[in-house]
């Protein structure tokens, strides 16, 4: 898998679970453990997603 095609594979995580986070926080009960849970693992795919990009582009093989 390319750099590229794994940042956006990261990407569509982070936003899927923003979409959870704001469907969890709708519900009348909101369960604040899990949305925690939640938000622990976007910024852990955040950070990824920075390192990556700060990350200098390796030479091509080709």
């Amino acid at each position: 898998m390319s750099m590229t095609a794994h940042i956006a594979e990261l990407e569509r995580k982070h936003q899927a679970l923003d979409r959870k986070i704001a469907d969890e926080l709708a519900l009348p009960a909101k369960d604040n453990v899990k949305i925690a849970a939640l938000k622990r693992q976007k910024l852990v795919i955040k950070d990824e997603i920075s390192r990556l990009r700060s990350q200098p582009p390796k030479p091509s093989l080709h």
